[in-house]
């Protein structure tokens, strides 16, 4: 069975952060600034903190890219890290003299943050210092998922499907969903520093960010992804492990600080009766990619008995804040045991309109693997006409 499947390697300060993508058929137009375009994407966004600036990601292709298309074989990239010349004595990955004295290397992280991976992880890989794992977990690793991600787009772009995001809720502020979303959603939404389409709920959200960052907090908040142009039956009923709802939400809830997802209405549906729930169908002759017919309404979201209903897919994303603060809390010294305050790394004050890209990212690359897993095909023109010929014969069903 024909899967797409990444991977990622390296650390938020080291030299670089790779990614692998194996599984894209041959023949697909793939450039950099594809890539580019949306490293760029994910560092926008208003509250973020001083290593944006620092930073201007590009990708360098590795492999598996000859003369603008993809090959068939698997794809390497490269995203270099510019502040890995102010932290190559930290993390150099060959034994330096300083290693065996008491001090050890500078900026070693003992005093555990609440709410990260530092002390969980140092207990469970047996580490005296929490960078080895913080360095890591954290979010830079995202910059890696969203070049497989953009890898992925260029896929779905080729068969009418568009994958867009946009902030619904951001610091205890929600953000009104637009009667009629924009036929761009990434146009619309990346004119807004904070990816919002309520101009005035994006005021009021800027005002408390610049108070959370006054009192040295964090704030979390929520994305909503859609996506478009899908046809009906990817994913599978057949198996756990292949309903697509199951597949999104697990791909999803990876993203570092995400601690929710909803498909449509989410939660709200278990508030409500069948009849307020279930979306009705009706005739639409003269749209294949639901098999000629369409639903009144899109309370499920475009997921059905963990396949497409072809109907757009609609996901909300809850990002929790960032764990660490500039007015540190309570914690324990993992070398000592003694009480402390929290390590105060360099952090954004709200991250969560660019969780947004990354988190279309993470949506793109399972779709991809739900397609070429449908579709099957070595090169893009085989996996087109088997697309294409799937459609015919859905829309002859109903006519």
């Amino acid at each position: 069975m024909a899967r797409i499947t990444f991977h990622t390697a390296g650390e938020s300060h080291g030299p670089a952060l790779v990614a692998l993508v194996e599984g894209v058929p041959a023949g697909l137009p793939l450039l950099a600034a594809h890539v580019d375009a949306d490293l760029a994407r994910r560092q926008q966004g208003y509250g973020r903190g001083r290593r944006m600036q620092i930073e201007k990601d590009q990708v360098e292709f590795l492999g598996g890219v000859r003369a603008g298309e993809t090959l068939g074989s698997p794809i390497a990239m490269l995203v270099r890290n510019r502040d890995w010349k102010n932290w190559e004595a930290i993390m150099d990955p060959a034994p330096r003299p300083e290693d065996d004295t008491p001090e050890g290397r500078k900026r070693q992280v003992t005093r555990v943050r609440p709410g990260h991976a530092d002390l969980t992880g140092l207990l469970k890989y047996d580490r005296e210092d929490a960078r080895d794992i913080l360095e890591r977990a954290s979010a830079r690793e995202t910059t890696a998922r969203v070049a497989a991600g953009a890898v992925a787009r260029r896929l779905l772009d080729e068969l009418g499907i568009r994958v867009g995001s946009h902030l619904v809720h951001l610091g205890g502020v929600d953000a009104a969903r637009p009667a009629e979303m924009p036929r761009d959603l990434n146009a619309a939404a990346d004119a807004s520093q904070l990816r919002c389409l309520d101009p005035e709920a994006e005021a009021r959200i800027i005002e408390r960010i610049d108070a959370a960052k006054k009192e040295g907090n964090t704030l979390g908040g929520i994305c909503e992804v859609v996506v478009e142009g899908l046809p009906v039956g990817l994913g599978a009923h057949v198996s756990w492990d292949r309903k697509l709802d199951g597949r999104l939400a697990a791909a999803i809830c990876s993203i570092p600080a995400v601690k929710g997802v909803e498909m449509g209405i989410g939660f709200e549906a278990a508030r409500r009766t069948g009849a307020e729930v279930h979306d009705e169908i009706e005739p639409a002759p003269g749209n294949p990619r639901t098999g000629n017919v369409r639903r009144r309404t899109n309370r499920a979201g475009g997921l059905e008995g963990g396949m497409t209903s072809g109907e757009p897919l609609v996901l909300r994303v809850a990002m929790k804040p960032i764990s660490t603060l500039m007015r540190p809390l309570g914690t324990v010294d993992a070398r000592t045991g003694a009480v402390a305050e929290a390590a105060a790394e360099r952090s954004d004050v709200t991250a969560v309109p660019a969780m947004g890209v990354i988190a279309e990212a993470m949506t793109a690359l399972v779709l991809a693997d739900a397609l070429v897993e449908k579709f099957g095909g070595d090169s893009l023109g085989e996996l087109r006409r088997n697309h294409d010929g799937y459609l015919v014969r859905v829309a002859a069903r109903l006519g």
